[in-house]
Parts: structure tokens; sequence; C-alpha cells
């Protein structure tokens, strides 16, 4: 029975000591815990320049679609797509037998028309000399005359043929127009080829450029040679081009007027055909009419992408990060214009070191 009063005595003295203790100790809170983000504020940067954005594609200089003019079947193809090659390279060969065929004939055709001419000049030559002795009539040398110029006549329609049968018999034979590299083959060997139906692409490489289309009320203030800056949207680079070609028509183009930028040749290096890209020319502003307001400016890095919704991260009066959703407009190199969501003198937040969130305690570096 002591014992039992003992042990539960000890064990109210125990609870009383750990209730005082912890009293004693300072209240925290999760806040006090969390240092806050050393961030790096900016204001919206505002622009006047008046200038036309559109989206364009790099692509090759010069592009050949290699096809023939005959039909027949493909014996041979001696490149795939990726394989450098030369001007006149051999790229493949079609069938011909039939051709060959052709120009046996003809051969022939041309044999036969220059016994004919042989024979019809020694006839010409012989009446020739009677006439002048007044031992042939005038008659006889015309009908003699006639068949020379007959015979010479068939001898040159057959190597004419001859002519033509060599000019089908090199459409067997594909070659490259230009030094370029092979970006499609569309056909195997066995294949049918098909009059004007293309077996290969080559695009000439080491020289690129921009094509781009611009709407009708927008061509008009366009001029070749004008300045364009051009970001590449798969590496956020941005180079310099000038406008080297304005179509005048939009006749197959539905409306729409196809432009050429020339790209400096220090740049193709990491460029490949194909890249997408955001084209913005800059225009001189209209003397009359409404002028362009101040667009609000923010660099790209500093969007928040959730899904389909674009963020920004401002500043609370209370020193913490507060995610603001807005809405944007047009990218020129690393800027993007915010239509709405952020007004023009207010603060965002550009580079932060830490993770932020909404509710996360910043303080603006100096």
């Amino acid at each position: 029975m002591f014992y039992i009063k003992y042990t539960t005595s000890a064990l109210l003295l125990t609870g009383l000591f750990f209730f005082a203790s912890c009293k004693g100790e300072k209240e925290t809170s999760p806040g006090d815990k969390i240092n806050p983000i050393p961030v790096t504020t900016a204001i919206p940067a505002g622009s006047l320049k008046a200038g036309i954005s559109i989206s364009g594609k790099i692509e090759a200089l010069q592009t050949a679609q290699i096809s023939t003019r005959l039909m027949g079947t493909i014996t041979r193809i001696y490149v795939k797509a990726g394989d450098p090659v030369r001007k006149g390279q051999l790229l493949a060969t079609i069938s011909s037998q039939d051709i060959l065929a052709k120009r046996a004939q003809t051969n022939a055709a041309i044999t036969e028309a220059e016994a004919n001419v042989k024979s019809a000049q020694k006839d010409f030559e012989r009446f020739t000399s009677l006439y002048n002795k007044q031992s042939a009539s005038a008659k006889e040398l015309d009908n003699v005359t006639l068949q020379y110029n007959a015979a010479k006549a068939r001898l040159e329609a057959a190597g004419q043929m001859r002519n033509e049968v060599n000019a089908l018999a090199s459409y067997s034979s594909l070659t490259a127009p230009f030094d370029g590299i092979v970006t499609q083959r569309m056909a195997d060997e066995g294949n049918m080829a098909n009059p004007g139906i293309p077996l290969l692409v080559v695009e000439q490489n080491t020289v690129l450029q921009v094509s781009a289309t611009v709407s009708e009320n927008q061509i008009g203030q366009l001029k070749k040679g004008e300045a364009a800056s051009v970001g590449i949207n798969a590496t956020g680079k941005t180079m310099e081009c000038r406008v080297a070609e304005i179509s005048p028509s939009s006749l197959m183009t539905g409306g729409q007027y196809e432009i050429k930028l020339s790209i400096p040749e220090k740049e193709m290096k990491s460029l490949y055909a194909g890249m997408y890209v955001s084209v913005f020319i800059p225009v001189s502003q209209p003397a009359t009419g409404p002028q362009p307001v101040a667009a609000v400016l923010v660099p790209a890095a500093s969007l928040v992408q959730n899904d389909q919704l674009t963020g920004l991260y401002t500043i609370s009066s209370n020193n913490t990060a507060l995610l603001r959703w807005v809405r944007t407009g047009k990218t020129s190199g690393d800027q993007t214009e915010i239509l709405s969501g952020l007004a023009a003198g207010e603060k965002y937040i550009v580079k932060a070191e830490g993770k932020l969130y909404n509710g996360a305690p910043v303080t603006e570096k100096k």
C-alpha cells in the first residue's frame, strides 16, 4: 500500500515539473523560423516603338525536289536523308530499257539516212556535170536536186530524234543540282517512278533565310533592307536580320504577303531549316492618327507558367510573395508584353535566390 502511494506521488511531481518547464519556454510560429528570400525587383519597361510582330520559319535559300520525266522502275538510290551531296553527283537511276531501244532504232535510222545522202549527193554531182555539158535537161537536174535535199532533211530529222532520245535518257540518271544535303527520301529501290513525282528533296543548307508573311495592312510599311529582330523559339536567342525580299502579290498565299529575311553568316552555324522564329520589324510611327500607347514589358524569364495560365510574382504590403495572373501579348526578343494584370509602375520580382510561393516572406536586395 505504501509502494502504490509513493509511485503516484512521484508521477504527480514529475508532471508538475514538465508543465512548469513547458510553460517557461517561448512560444514560436513557423513564420519566425523562415528566413526571408532575397529577391530582385524591377518596374516594367515601356516602349513607344511601333513595329510589326509576326511568326516565321527558317528555310534553305535553295530547295530542289528531284523528280524524273520518265515512267519506270527505280533501279538504284545512292543517298539517304542527311547525306551531303555535291553538284552533279548521281543520286538515283531509273530503268530505261525502252529508251535504249529507241536510241538503237534512231542510230539505225541515222545510218540509213547518211547512206541515202551519199547516194543522192553522187547523183546530184553527176547530173550537175551532165547539165553543164548540156547532156541532161534542167528538169532532170531539178529532180535530182530535190531528192538530194530530201535525203539531207531526213538525216537532219534522224539526228534530232537522237538528240530527243539522249535528252530522255538523261532523265534516267538523277543528279544533284547544287551542293547541299538530302532532307527527304520519298521512294525506295524497286518503286515505280512517275513523271513529276518527287523522289528526293535537296536543300542548300549552307545558306539559310527567314520566311514569313504579313497582312495587307502591314505590307505597305515594309521596305527592303530594313532591320528586323528575330528570336529563335527553340533556343531563345535573338539575332539581327534584314528584309531581303518582299512579294508584291498575295494571289497564292491567301491574302498574306510573303517576305524573306537574310540571316548573317555568323548566325547560321547553330540554325537548322524548319526552326520557328518570332520576327519584330520596327516601323516609323504614323504622322497622323492615334499614336501607340506605351507597352508594359517584362523579361520572359520572370514569368511563371502553370498549365494554360501565366503568372508573375509581386510583393505584397507585408513583404510576402504574391503570385499575380497576367495576360500576355507580343514577344520581342527576351521581352514579353503584359496586357493586363500588372500596372505600368508596379514592382514585380525579376529574380529570387530561393523557391518562391504565395505567402513566402521576401526581402528586396539593394
